[in-house]
């Protein structure tokens, strides 16, 4: 009865649930702010500014925003290059195994909540010396028996030693009550820094994502800069090749000649950092996609294949905070800064402890539980820090300042998210009006230049304007194709700058 009520006091220690100490975290309010610009005109559409063919983008603050955001561009080719480097990235699966790490940490946090239990046996063979009596016959000096030594030879020798075996088994139990909530507040710091690894995990995802489309619009560009360059090239070989033919015929002097050298080595050398840059390019689709140099990806990627959206997703500052995983992982770092806090606070107040053990002992196994065997044992524990040095008031107060620290980062983060959405969106704007321009100077130098090519039909005009017609004209799609790819550059950007959808992966598990 006695051993069954040192028991019951166990159980009521294991029930013992005091406060957690420290701040409990609330997360901080969303912005109220409703554009990007102090005027409140962001956003804005672009349908004054027409893209492709007449094409416009409007914003739309109620568009869902997809994981697969990239198919907007319907390209087959992006599509599928990013499915297999979100396989084969090992970015992806170390963002993974750390997400892994963090959850375990969080079950063996937690595991920290339950009592400790084992079991042990212990078997031994001793040798009780004889000068300590181990086969004196008669009694020991408190006047109880001891072993008397009998051997058919004859007496043995007064201080013969005694040879026995011993046997202990025995089951233990150890808690430590979670009084000032030390453990609950390590607890919630397990679990942020798991939500963080997951954020991280999808950060991972969008980035990868977003760099790939943006590698793949940069391949495309470059391809097409580089046949209107190579176009260049050639019609400086045949205005050098008429230059001459006219020097010849006393037409021109050799400054023309030379003028015409200059400018074709000029078109060459602005040729050679393009395919530099295409080469370069390729290396870095191929490294995204989680191959080495010399493991090429099968897709090419052309301008002319490419579908810019006519219609924008656009989330106001309050969703951005919730949509962004660089503000979401701000976000937990403050709720592990004020976890620990918690954590520190407990540290300087009392900590308990209570270990039990139950069990039994023998000279021989069978007789360990038997009458006279069993044994039990309760300890109560409660240490308290009387001087230290300061060293967990110290750490207490550092928690503190790691706190504020924390919220002026995330504050930093919450700004840094919104002016990122806002340059974009300015971004837009002028990337539109941009390629405006640049489309109407392509127009018109095709113009010019089917003019030019009739009158050289017609023997109005001599070959050598119609080539000097065809440069300009290709000079014009250079600018023309960059401009392009500008505007395609700023959806893969507002995407990105939005938070990419990440919240819809599990809707689209197949790309994982």
């Amino acid at each position: 009865m006695k051993m069954t009520a040192e028991f019951a006091c166990i159980a009521a220690l294991l029930l013992i649930s005091g406060c957690a100490v420290g701040p409990d975290f609330r997360r901080p309010e969303a912005p109220v702010a409703k554009s990007y610009d102090p005027s409140g005109t962001l956003p804005k559409s672009t349908e004054s500014a027409p893209v492709l063919a007449g094409q416009s983008q409007k914003f739309d603050v109620k568009a869902a925003i997809p994981f697969d955001w990239w198919k907007v561009f319907k390209s087959p080719q992006i599509d599928s290059l990013i499915k297999r480097a979100f396989r084969a990235n090992p970015s992806i699966e170390a963002a993974q195994a750390a997400l892994r790490q963090a959850q375990d940490n969080a079950v063996a946090q937690a595991g920290f909540f339950y009592p400790t239990i084992g079991i042990s046996y212990s078997p031994s063979r001793n040798k009780l010396a004889g000068n300590m009596g181990g086969n004196s016959p008669g009694t020991q000096g408190n006047g109880s028996t001891i072993q008397t030594y009998s051997n058919p030879a004859g007496p043995a020798p007064y201080n013969a030693p005694v040879y026995y075996n011993f046997h202990v088994a025995q089951l233990t139990v150890g808690y430590v009550p979670d009084v000032f909530g030390l453990n609950r507040r390590q607890m919630e710091s397990a679990q942020a820094q798991t939500a963080e690894q997951k954020l991280q995990l999808e950060a991972t995802y969008v980035t990868l994502a977003s760099n790939l489309v943006a590698a793949a619009l940069q391949e495309a560009s470059i391809r097409a800069q580089i046949a209107a360059m190579r176009r260049i090239v050639e019609i400086n070989k045949e205005l050098l090749s008429l230059t001459r033919n006219q020097l010849e015929l006393g037409d021109v002097s050799g400054i023309e000649v030379a003028a015409q050298k200059a400018a074709l080595a000029t078109a060459q050398q602005q040729l050679v950092p393009m395919e530099k840059q295409l080469e370069q390019t390729r290396d870095l689709i191929r490294a995204l996609s989680g191959n080495f140099p010399n493991q090429d990806v099968q897709e090419k990627f052309e301008l002319s294949s490419l579908h810019l959206p006519s219609d924008l997703p656009l989330s106001l500052p309050s969703k951005i905070v919730e949509q962004r995983p660089d503000v979401r992982m701000a976000e937990e770092e403050l709720h592990i800064a004020s976890a620990q806090v918690g954590v520190a606070i407990a540290n300087t107040l009392p900590q308990f402890a209570v270990t039990g053990a139950i069990g039994g002992m023998a000279s021989t196994p069978d007789w360990m539980f038997r009458s006279g065997g069993g044994f039990f044992d309760l300890t109560a524990n409660v240490a308290y820090t009387i001087f230290d040095g300061g060293t967990l008031r110290a750490k207490s107060r550092a928690a503190q300042q790691a706190l504020i620290q924390a919220g002026a980062q995330y504050r930093s983060t919450v700004i840094a998210a919104l002016q990122n959405v806002a340059d974009v969106l300015y971004t837009v704007q002028a990337d539109a009006i941009g390629l405006k321009h640049a489309a109407a100077a392509e127009n018109a130098a095709k113009v010019s230049f089917d003019l030019t090519r009739k009158q050289y039909e017609l023997g109005a005009i001599s070959y050598l304007a119609e080539l000097q017609a065809e440069q300009s004209y290709q000079l014009a799609v250079i600018n023309l194709v960059q401009a392009q790819t500008n505007r395609f550059g700023d959806t893969v950007m507002l995407y990105q700058a939005l938070g990419g959808g990440w919240w819809n992966r599990s809707t689209t598990a197949a790309l994982r």
